[in-house]
């Protein structure tokens, strides 16, 4: 197993990791609205915070020496389903492979920010 780290994603705000590789695959936490730089939410509603959520994923995953067009998973959170279709336009931008997906609404995410996705890779 190998823990991945980059400073072109988040920090983790807590014990865990940005990702672990194993066995072939790339394991990402989930990853939220952050800023890489600052620390904080980005401005904007769910579609700013979606693509936010992408680009973090993108730099982890290359930290990993993997890709978006290799996720095989997703498992997507969002705050509130209403958001759903909005986040699907700017989800679907990112991930053209379509990979499967689960997507469920939850109560309250880190920060409050409006989603979060974690990815299952395969390492190139």
């Amino acid at each position: 197993m190998e823990t991945v780290h980059t400073p072109l994603a988040p920090a983790a705000i807590g014990p865990y990791s940005q990702a672990i590789k194993a066995n072939g695959l790339v394991f990402t936490s989930g990853q939220i609205a952050l800023d890489p730089a600052s620390g904080a939410v980005v401005e904007g509603g769910i579609r700013e915070q979606t693509a936010r959520i992408c680009e973090n994923l993108k730099a982890v995953l290359a930290a990993a020496g993997s890709s978006l067009e290799k996720v095989v998973k997703t498992t997507c959170f969002l705050a509130d389903m209403k958001d759903f279709a909005a986040f699907n336009e700017v989800y679907g931008s990112y991930f053209t492979g379509c990979p499967a997906r689960s997507c469920v609404a939850v109560r309250t995410l880190p920060k409050n920010v409006l989603a979060e996705v974690e990815a299952i890779a395969v390492a190139e």
